[in-house]
């Protein structure tokens, strides 16, 4: 099977088998895990941030900063279709009590828009306003990466509204391949900023949360409250030192195969893709009539040995990554055609 569901299908390679068999461990819960450290001081500094926390997925990243950052009957500002409104299994209300606003089109927006949508916390009426939050790259959106000027600007005018602000930043190692720019750079306007290692980068687990230390040392709490506190979690971070040794300078192949797939299937008839969005290692598109449903298709391109991702009624999502090569790329893309044909 040729896998384009998720980059988080990947399995460790030899290499990163080899690292974690070999990791000093210790119990982290403590502090004590010299790996788990050695990752969150490495990350911290990639970031340019003064402390990181290693924590299970991205979404208890995600959990953990909305409880740093917020409190119960607080309102967030997303953008439109954001993760951690979609993807998180209403884990934001559970969790941390508060309700988002949501601005923006294809999960992008601006500075004016948080202007318009900001609300005072001493209203009688409103929920307060507590928390911008920008997703970069965006999933739901292509994997269209954030534009780094209006990311300066709505979180300059988030320190106006006196906002504190939260990336997530999944993806943000893809955003480095596609722009650039460094991770510091990237990660450099926000109060709290979370990566994952568990997608692009091929790890079997895992993501990581920086920011101020008064900000990770709660972190540090809440979550061992999710149930996120782990003991010899060193062969868990071993898998992410290896990574960023070995799997960040290869993402612009995984954007390239992505970019290869979108181009093959643009046009076809049926398929309705915007070559605009496909800036990373995801392609979103669309199927209009005389295509069928996204279950249907997703069906029949199992059925011919692609695995793709139903992601709404009429919205399916292909994803590359390090375990496919750009053969199997040409591969899964000569399949989506021969389907397109069919209709």
């Amino acid at each position: 099977m040729i896998d384009l569901r998720s980059d988080t299908v990947t399995t460790p390679s030899e290499g990163m088998r080899a690292a974690m068999s070999r990791a000093r461990v210790g119990d982290d819960q403590y502090g004590e895990d010299p790996s788990v450290n050695e990752l969150q001081t490495r990350l911290a500094t990639l970031l340019g941030k003064e402390a990181a926390l290693f924590v299970a997925s991205g979404t208890m990243a995600n959990q953990i900063a909305l409880r740093v950052l917020t409190v119960p009957g607080d309102e967030v500002i997303v953008g439109d279709e954001a993760h951690i409104v979609w993807h998180e299994a209403g884990a934001a209300s559970a969790n941390a009590g508060v309700q988002f606003s949501v601005v923006g089109r294809g999960g992008i927006f601006t500075a004016a828009d948080v202007e318009k949508a900001f609300k005072p916390r001493d209203h009688i009426v409103f929920p307060a306003t507590a928390l911008v939050a920008i997703e970069n790259t965006h999933n739901r959106g292509g994997g269209i990466v954030f534009p780094q000027d209006v990311v300066r600007e709505i979180c300059a005018t988030a320190s106006a509204l006196q906002l504190p602000t939260y990336l997530d930043g999944a993806r943000l190692f893809n955003a480095a391949a596609a722009t650039g720019l460094s991770l510091a750079a990237l990660a450099g306007p926000f109060d709290l900023v979370s990566v994952a290692l568990s997608k692009g980068l091929g790890c079997p687990v895992g993501s990581v949360l920086a920011g101020c230390i008064e900000h990770i040392t709660r972190a540090v709490r809440l979550r061992r409250m999710f149930g996120g506190a782990m003991r010899q979690a060193g062969i868990l971070a071993a898998a992410g030192l290896y990574a960023l040794d070995h799997n960040l300078d290869r993402l612009s192949e995984d954007h390239a195969n992505a970019r290869l797939i979108a181009e093959r299937i643009a046009g076809l008839r049926g398929i309705e893709l915007d070559l605009a969005t496909v800036q990373t290692n995801i392609v979103i598109f669309r199927l209009a009539a005389p295509a069928p449903a996204a279950a249907e298709f997703v069906a029949a391109a199992k059925q011919s040995g692609v695995l793709l991702s139903a992601f709404g009624a009429r919205i399916v999502r292909a994803t590359t990554h390090l375990d496919l090569s750009t053969e199997q790329c040409v591969a899964a893309a000569q399949v989506l055609s021969e389907l397109a044909a069919t209709w």
